[in-house]
């Protein structure tokens, strides 16, 4: 498969889209625009750059003879401290000798009383750890992996479907012409339903999930329905749809009702028959017919107003290439005969 291929798959593409994220903040990130650090505290210095300062604070001792700014100076090295007084007292280098004596008893001595009181018009050197820093980036790659991951997953499709771009699946499935209207249940002596919805599938729509809310007159919320892919058949793209599933939910009920439309060759096929049977109410599609669904307090008629089977190397009448269906719900009091 190509690389393309795996491109329109939602996790693959995420992932890819993950990974290339990384790459391009850490090249902008070190190449760049690489962190400045300023004020680095004295205890998170190099080695080499500890000795350094110390260095200096013995030196800058030996003028002013600071005993509280150069205990100060001390202590900012935190816990390495006595030991790069140590290596420069083993090794002066130098250095004036006196200078490191007074000053290693000064602040040895000091070590011993309360903390110093810093300088007047001198700052403590903060004593944040750098895991603090690594676990904040690694917190950041991994949220933005997670959002990266949702968008991709969730959020696109649903614009695609939904609202922005339609697929040239959707597109055709729009542009259909209608086979049937929309019955008039009124005009047939029936009392209306509550809700009617018409949704058509066409292949190539992968993504096909169709979902309505099923308001009472009042605008009170009585339960939901929809249709959406159950099983497909063969490999490859696009998806060949060989059973949808219809619902049905309703607020006073604890269980959702579905029933499986399945292609002439899926409900005849023992296995795929066993096998989606565990999912709902097997029931062979044919134009016109209507599936009904009932619950506590909804009963719900889907009638197959269009559907033409798929042509190709799989079996015959194995897979849709469009289905047309209308739902239609009535409360169960007022449902028709």
């Amino acid at each position: 498969m190509k690389i393309l291929d795996y491109l329109k798959k939602p996790l693959y593409a995420a992932l890819f889209g993950g990974v290339l994220g990384l790459i391009l903040g850490l090249v902008w990130a070190w190449g760049i625009q690489p962190v400045q650090w300023k004020n680095v505290p004295p205890e998170q210095l190099g080695t080499y750059y500890q000795e350094q300062y110390l260095r200096m604070a013995i030196d800058s001792y030996r003028v002013n003879a600071d005993d509280a700014l150069a205990l100060q100076r001390y202590q900012a090295l935190g816990p390495v401290g006595p030991t790069v007084l140590e290596t420069i007292e083993n090794n002066p280098g130098g250095q004036d000798v006196n200078a490191i004596l007074n000053f290693g008893d000064v602040v040895r001595e000091g070590a011993l009383l309360p903390t110093a009181t810093p300088a007047a018009g001198e700052e403590t050197p903060a004593r944040t750890g750098s895991w603090v820093s690594y676990t904040v980036i690694m917190g950041a790659v991994v949220l933005f992996a997670l959002v990266g991951f949702a968008i991709f997953r969730y959020v696109l499709p649903y614009v695609r479907n939904k609202a922005g771009a339609p697929t040239m699946a959707t597109r055709r499935s729009r542009d259909l012409p209608s086979q049937a209207g929309i019955t008039d249940y009124e005009a047939a002596g029936q009392e209306p339903p509550i809700s009617q919805f018409v949704t058509t599938y066409v292949l190539g729509d992968d993504l096909f999930d169709d979902s309505f809310s099923i308001d009472s007159p009042s605008g009170e919320f009585l339960g939901e329905c929809g249709i959406g892919i159950s099983e497909t058949i063969g490999v490859g793209e696009p998806k060949k749809v060989q059973a949808f599933e219809v619902w049905l939910f309703d607020k006073n009920d604890i269980q959702t009702v579905t029933k499986v439309l399945m292609s002439a060759h899926a409900f005849n096929d023992p296995a795929n028959y066993q096998r989606l049977q565990a999912k709902g109410e097997p029931v062979m599609m044919e134009p016109g017919k209507q599936i009904v669904l009932e619950t506590a307090a909804l009963q719900l008629v889907a009638t197959v107003s269009d559907m033409e089977y798929g042509q190709g190397a799989l079996p015959q009448d194995s897979y849709f290439d469009r289905l047309t269906l209308e739902i239609a719900v009535w409360p169960k009091v007022t449902a028709p005969a």
